[in-house]
């Protein structure tokens, strides 16, 4: 996203919806081609749900429905104001859907009360028992009957949020649903989506955008009448975010007991049965529609939710038609712009729009009009620094073996397991003096922190650094790393923050042009990072105190990496405790961090250990020639 996940996803879906992800708006042509219909459709316990509908004009044919369930608003409202563009980019408008727009249960111009990822309702005994499954369901079967000139198949796609209703869709779908296509859907809110990653609160992403998302809403109103976007009273977030002091004090001092998922934060600071509840991966079983999952590498909301979601319709419906759909972007970059760079780094190809003229048109296309011949590999991925495209029969590919980086002393990292027998970096963190998430001056969470370069954290004494010396071959990444720490502090707690990073040559050339007057001779791009909560380390459900000065080990998963290290080239792992404000601070002592006061906030020693008998490490999965 642009600055922080709230000024794009909070702010401009506020008043755009993500059907504006569209590369150029033809507003004359949604006018000329399409008529705009607006309905309250009635749900099974009587609620109804407000509506967009554009239905294409030449009624010499039939046409499929694309339907988006969002809760960024179907503005704009009236049915002599329409939508500057239809669907994910211009191509999809003009193909000829009808395009359909819901706000979903509780938000903007629908009836009901909100709620964020509605749990699923598995054994639904009676119309009261609603969730996103049965609304979509309802709604499909009433645009069916209703709507002239549908040929009787329907899509869904979303990006995000919106997201997480198309996957909502899969369970006990209609069966006029043909093709639904959930784009970095947001999947599980407490392990590795947009607010928490593993149990962590993401406090750069959270607070500004529930400060308005979450905002109650007591009866159905239209965006220029609904809450405004929160003013940082300073420019600079790391300062801000410090100087409040903790995550209580922000709640007290912004939004008392207003915002609902704030209230739930501090209610359950542990992976309970509420989030467990909220996790629709268990549910998706029994799929019958053409699924195609979509996402990006850089995804810095919804990574984990693409990978998450592919795995979980592959491991409980063998025989399920799920294709994923994997590219160098950021959250929604495969339908913004043409994909050809992110951030400093060039991919050579427009690689976005690639998947829209290959991928998303022809999906649709072929599942819901016949047309086309579409038939892609199982997993369709993009594999930066090699900078191509490969089709894989499973994801992560068979063809793989795994390896493992150990860390070594004097800042080493190798293949070869370190044979010392008593050999640890020591350092101290201090969250009141935390390592920052972004270089310079923070105005707000870039998109870009996903793939940036990471000289500045590798400068830090509290940042310990382990890299390869230059690799004398290509080695490819793909599939999942695996976090191997042997750590000890002398707090009671620690977050721990793993970054896999391509360096590149000292001879590396400039770009030319090169306007941001780039050094890319040792860059050190970003490829991967992860955090994860000490206390977590052997279960979300029931956390545990370290115990000061005992070899513990840390063990966890980043997400999937698709990423070749070119010869000449360097691995490097960065390990850290803190990544602020992007993740909230960890008081370095054992105890509910939403109830932490700016007292609590302590120094600890840290080690992190790399001998024969405790060796600290990552396991990556390495791609077979």
């Amino acid at each position: 996203m642009t600055s922080l996940k709230f000024l794009v996803v909070a702010f401009f879906f506020l008043f755009n919806d993500l059907s504006g992800y569209a590369q150029q708006t033809d507003s004359a042509y949604v006018r000329q081609h399409y008529t705009k219909l607006e309905q309250l459709i009635p749900m099974r316990d009587g609620i109804r749900l407000f509506t967009s509908i554009y239905v294409p004009k030449d009624k010499t044919k039939k046409y499929p429905i694309l339907l988006n369930r969002t809760p960024y608003t179907v503005s704009p409202y009236g049915k002599d104001k329409y939508k500057t563009s239809l669907g994910n980019f211009p191509a999809e408008m003009r193909e000829g859907f009808i395009f359909v727009y819901q706000d979903v249960r509780g938000k903007w111009m629908s009836e009901g009360d909100f709620e964020d990822i509605r749990p699923h309702v598995a054994r639904k005994k009676s119309k009261k028992d609603i969730d996103e499954s049965s609304d979509t369901y309802d709604t499909i079967d009433w645009l069916i009957k209703n709507i002239g000139n549908n040929n009787g198949k329907v899509g869904i796609y979303g990006i995000s949020y919106p997201g997480f209703y198309a996957t909502t869709s899969l369970p006990g779908a209609h069966p006029a649903l043909k093709a639904v296509s959930p784009q970095a859907p947001v999947t599980d809110w407490y392990i590795g989506d947009d607010f928490h990653h593993n149990g962590t609160l993401f406090l750069a992403d959270a607070f500004p955008f529930m400060s308005t998302f979450g905002a109650p809403r007591p009866s159905p109103i239209t965006p220029d009448k609904g809450p405004k976007r929160f003013k940082f009273p300073t420019q600079d977030l790391y300062r801000f975010y410090l100087e409040e002091g903790s995550v209580k004090n922000l709640k007290e001092k912004y939004f008392a007991d207003s915002i609902k998922f704030w209230n739930n934060l501090f209610a359950h600071p542990n992976l309970d049965t509420f989030w467990k509840a909220r996790n629709i991966e268990p549910h998706l079983t029994g799929i019958r529609p053409a699924v195609m999952i979509v996402g990006g590498f850089f995804d810095a909301e919804d990574a984990y939710g693409t990978f998450a979601t592919y795995k979980s319709i592959e491991k409980q419906n063998p025989g399920a038609n799920n294709i994923l759909v994997a590219g160098p972007w950021f959250h929604g970059g495969w339908v913004r712009g043409n994909g050809s760079s992110f951030g400093d780094i060039d991919f050579g190809q427009p690689t976005s729009s690639w998947y829209q003229e290959n991928f998303e048109l022809p999906f649709f296309k072929y599942h819901l009009k016949n047309e086309g011949n579409f038939k892609p590999a199982e997993a369709n991925i993009f594999i930066t620094g090699s900078n191509q495209w490969k089709g894989f029969n499973t994801w992560p590919p068979k063809e793989t073996e795994e390896k493992t980086l150990y860390f070594q002393p004097n800042g080493g990292l190798s293949f070869e397991k370190v044979q010392r027998t008593d050999s640890w970096d020591e350092y101290v963190s201090d969250p009141n003096a935390p390592v920052p998430s972004q270089d310079g001056v923070m105005t707000g969470r870039s998109r870009e922190y996903m793939i940036d370069d990471q000289r500045f954290a590798s400068r830090r004494p509290d940042v310990r650094v382990f890299k390869t010396k230059p690799l004398t071959t290509d080695i490819t990444l793909t599939g999942p790393v695996l976090a191997k720490l042997v750590v000890s502090t002398t707090g009671t707690d620690a977050d721990y923050v793993v970054k896999l990073i391509d360096v590149y040559p000292e001879d590396e050339a400039n770009p030319n042009p090169n306007p941001k007057n780039l050094v890319m001779g040792g860059y050190q791009m970003l490829v991967r990072a992860e955090i994860m909560r000490g206390k977590y380390r052997n279960s979300f459900e029931k956390p545990e105190a370290m115990v000061p000065g005992e070899i513990t080990k840390v063990n966890y998963t980043l997400p999937d990496v698709a990423h070749t290290f070119k010869k000449g080239h360097r691995i490097m792992v960065q390990v850290q405790n803190s990544w602020f404000p992007l993740a909230d601070r960890n008081p370095q002592q054992f105890m509910n961090i939403y109830e932490a006061e700016p007292g609590d906030f302590q120094k600890a020693t840290h080690r992190i250990f790399h001998d024969v008998h405790n060796s600290s490490a990552i396991t990556v999965t390495v791609l077979k020639p």
